[in-house]
């Protein structure tokens, strides 16, 4: 049984993001503890990587931060690690196929089980290249996490149909980033997935206010805030823990 199934089991899942090492590992250790005990059910970790494509600039911009800080796959694993130990809700790693490519397949996945993670997140990896991760995520436990995109019409069902842990739902076009307003169709994208399987779905791409965070939870099972929490991170870096904390319990308010 997957645990991400956790994250769902009390109402509304809130599902912020995280780019690991921006402004440093420290301080995103503090920032996922301050997460978990205001109301994240799960957590987004991003490894970061040189060239982001689905990324937008504030996340992008993240990730060449904490590149330049010297962070590397090894040193996230070894953060996670000691993380585990004061946390117990979902985590899943959000990267790109590259990544783990160049680390090792084998070695990666192996090593999320034995560190703790629970779900893997390619944004870069086409559904019909799946195969080339979802036997490894299989055999050590990790979930490896489907995500459906507007354009995804005819392929839905099928994608809905081997899904596992949680369905990721791309509220928007184009890359990450806070948006005005969100003009998809999410309830009939959430009324497709619901003919093929009961895992559940969560909005995101886009999503910055409480107003916008509780009608998507409305039309599905939990919303995903990345770009908004990067930019308070941006703004504040190793001071930013109490304007995170504040937000996180405005959108979690706000979702119940």
């Amino acid at each position: 049984m997957s645990h991400i199934a956790d994250a769902f089991k009390h109402g509304k899942a809130f599902i912020p993001f995280v780019t690991c090492g921006d402004p440093d590992l420290e301080t995103t250790g503090k920032l996922v503890k301050a997460m978990a005990e205001n109301g994240a059910d799960l957590i987004e970790l991003g490894i970061p990587f040189s060239d982001p494509t689905a990324e937008g600039p504030v996340i992008q911009e993240a990730n060449l931060r904490a590149l330049s800080g010297g962070v590397t796959t090894d040193r996230i694993f070894d953060f996670v690690r000691e993380l585990r130990s004061k946390i117990s809700i979902p985590l899943v790693f959000m990267t790109y196929a590259n990544v783990v490519f160049s680390y090792g397949s084998e070695s990666f996945i192996k090593t999320c089980a034995e560190i703790g993670m629970d779900g893997l997140i390619l944004p870069d990896l086409p559904y019909e290249e799946k195969d080339e991760f979802a036997p490894l995520c299989r055999q050590y436990g990790i979930d490896l996490i489907s995500l459906i995109a507007p354009t995804s019409k005819d392929r839905i069902a099928m994608i809905a149909g081997e899904a596992s842990g949680f369905i990721y739902l791309v509220s928007s076009l184009g890359v990450t980033g806070v948006r005005s307003k969100i003009t998809t169709d999410i309830g009939a994208m959430v009324s497709l997935v619901r003919k093929s399987t009961r895992v559940p779905c969560a909005v995101g791409f886009g999503i910055s206010t409480p107003e916008q965070a509780k009608k998507m939870a409305g039309l599905s099972d939990g919303v995903i805030i990345g770009s908004a929490l990067v930019k308070l991170i941006a703004k504040y870096g190793r001071d930013s823990i109490p304007h995170v904390t504040g937000y996180i319990r405005q959108i979690k308010a706000a979702i119940r």
